[in-house]
């Protein structure tokens, strides 16, 4: 799924992305690490990988969005 980097915060390695549906989703340092990057700028697109539905939807991966 593709989203776009909405807030970051260095220190904790966490932040949130928007939905396409302008929704936000948080993510944890474990899934930033996950993706291998080293640092996300608000704008980007990104994608990221999902577990759960509604309430308990959380992001398990979040990477740059490639061609």
């Amino acid at each position: 799924m593709q989203a776009t980097s909405y807030t970051y915060d260095s220190r904790t390695r966490s932040g949130s992305v928007l939905l396409d549906d302008g929704t936000p989703v948080e993510f944890d340092a474990a899934a930033f690490d996950a993706g291998g990057l080293l640092m996300l700028r608000p704008g980007q697109r990104v994608r990221i990988e999902t577990e759960g539905e509604g309430a308990t939807l959380r992001i398990t991966l979040v990477t740059l969005q490639t061609l």
